[in-house]
């Protein structure tokens, strides 16, 4: 696949990117470069291999599921000028 200069000032307007027509120059040989990269990836035989979320073998850390306040309720009201039962009172500004 091969990209040409109306297609890179297409994807540019696309992007709503304002470039000029040495940029698109430029960029129709970087995009072409990057899908040429692309090609070889898919020319890769990845059958049988398995997904790796990693380079080496490792099993994460799993911790239960517990929804709780944090126990911090007392610590964020602290710097309040005024509360009452760790809630923030403010002042009334609607009648």
């Amino acid at each position: 696949m091969s990209v040409d200069k109306a297609t890179v000032q297409r994807i540019a307007h696309l992007a709503r990117i304002a470039i000029s027509d040495a940029d698109a120059e430029r960029m129709q040989g970087e995009l072409n470069a990057i899908l040429g990269f692309v090609e070889q990836l898919e020319a890769v035989d990845v059958e049988g291999v398995e997904p790796m979320t990693s380079v080496t073998p490792m099993t994460l850390r799993m911790r239960e599921d517990i929804v709780t306040d944090g126990d911090k309720a007392a610590d964020i009201v602290a710097s309040a000028p005024d509360t009452d039962d760790n809630y923030f009172l403010v002042p009334k500004v609607v009648e």
